[in-house]
């Protein structure tokens, strides 16, 4: 049982530096690219990477904007794309909090909740004294919410300065970290969630391209196959915008 506190300090930088933060850091590339070609300021990019922290959300965001919609279309289809948080939330806020009382302050802990410190939390927090797993979810989430801050701005400002088929292949690192996520873990569950998931956002996206993006909060019960099938939807939407665009450039060339 870890007991000292530099000691869970150390093992928040060492889970976080390394998949976590590395593949936030290039589909968040992707996101601020989006943004970018879509002609929005960088402001926005950075508001939405930090106010909705899920790229589903964002994809929607972004694309339902550019579409013109009403605001309460858009918060409504940001609250569905990210849904899956609310059973995350649920499962994981209890574990963290076993042994303080309920804060104000959890509000903002469960604004910086992602897949990746979800994930790490349950893996750690039977190792970690119970008083500090809110000080390994807050390093480890700060690092991640850090490296995807840094990877939007980087995305916004260099979409022109690398070649398109790297740009777009940044954005399908989240889905990729996903699937060796899930496969590292030994449950049955786990494992159809990975078959389900991975595959249903591109069904859905050779169906309709907007279906994508949204099929995974309502057609599978496991919160890692509606993150699996939202991110593959999203990412496919955007590759299809990003093509669209830049189709004369490709003629051209």
């Amino acid at each position: 049982m870890i007991a000292s506190a530099s000691a869970v300090n150390r093992l928040a930088w060492r889970d976080a530096i390394g998949f976590p933060s590395i593949t936030l850091l290039a589909s968040m590339t992707g996101f601020g690219s989006l943004v970018h070609e879509s002609d929005l300021p960088l402001a926005m990019a950075i508001a939405a990477t930090v106010g909705v922290w899920g790229l589903p959300g964002q994809l929607a965001l972004v694309e339902m904007h550019v579409a013109g919609l009403s605001a309460f279309f858009v918060i409504l289809g940001v609250a569905l794309a990210n849904a899956r948080f609310l059973p995350m939330v649920v499962a994981f806020m209890p574990l963290m909090n076993e042994a303080r009382p309920k804060s104000r302050w959890d509000f903002a802990l469960v604004q910086m909740l992602s897949i990746n410190s979800w994930a790490a939390g349950l893996k750690r927090f039977p190792e970690i004294e119970k008083t500090l797993r809110r000080r390994y979810y807050i390093v480890f989430a700060v690092i991640c919410m850090s490296a995807g801050t840094l990877g939007t701005v980087i995305g916004y400002f260099g979409v022109g300065l690398m070649p398109r088929p790297i740009a777009l292949g940044l954005i399908f690192m989240n889905p990729l970290f996903f699937a060796v996520l899930l496969a590292g873990v030994q449950s049955r569950p786990s494992m159809i969630a990975l078959v389900v998931g991975g595959p249903r956002g591109v069904l859905f996206y050779l169906v309709a391209a907007g279906v994508g993006l949204f099929s995974g909060s309502f057609l599978h019960l496991t919160p890692a196959a509606d993150r699996e099938g939202e991110v593959a939807g999203g990412a496919a939407v955007l590759k299809q915008k990003w093509e669209d665009e830049h189709a004369d450039d490709a003629v051209c060339g």
